[in-house]
């Protein structure tokens, strides 16, 4: 069986054209999310199909970076994969597959690829982030959460969980502003 995989990093990116290229080549089950490719913590659809996965089968996916950008959790998914006997295939990068010395080869060098192209792309953000500092104009993200707020609700008597549905935050950051 042919099993998909799709991933973009944003909500406002769309999937279809991953969708539909998997469709075309006969992926009988595509799973997909909208999560960073980082790292594969909080990623439940890849861990969906990798559990879904049965021997014999193979997990497609249009672009290796929409499996992993770091060769870590390359080499960790590729691993898990081909100790259940399920075949890999990048179908925009022909020959990046585990059924080759060579395609594995390629699935190495283009992860290594991957995780440097992240690396620069994450040390030119910091030397953007720098120099606005320097120049004044970047003063980070706003506070999410605000204290104050926090104090007053737990002074009228609310516990933090009810603090928390109600403010829309998770219960430890209500304890963390308690603590500030």
């Amino acid at each position: 069986m042919l099993i998909g995989y799709a991933r973009v990093s944003s909500t406002s990116q769309s999937l279809d054209i991953q969708h539909e290229a998997l469709a075309a080549t006969g992926a009988e089950k595509i799973f997909s999310e909208k999560v960073s490719g980082r790292s594969t913590t909080d990623r439940e659809q890849l861990a969906l199909a990798m559990s879904f996965a049965r021997e014999g089968d193979t997990l497609i996916v249009t672009r290796l970076d929409r499996l992993a950008r770091s060769v870590g959790d390359l080499h960790r998914i590729i691993e898990t994969l081909t100790a259940k006997g399920v075949a890999f295939k990048c179908l925009n990068q022909p020959g990046v597959d585990t059924d080759s010395s060579m395609g594995r080869l390629l699935i190495g060098v283009l992860g290594a690829v991957a995780a440097f192209e992240v690396d620069i792309r994450r040390e030119r953000q910091m030397e953007g982030v720098r120099k606005a500092q320097a120049a004044g104009k970047y003063r980070g993200r706003p506070a999410s959460i605000d204290p104050t707020k926090i104090k007053e609700l737990k002074a009228g008597g609310m516990g933090a969980a009810a603090i928390a549905k109600q403010m829309g935050i998770g219960r430890a950051s209500v304890y963390r502003a308690l603590a500030a």
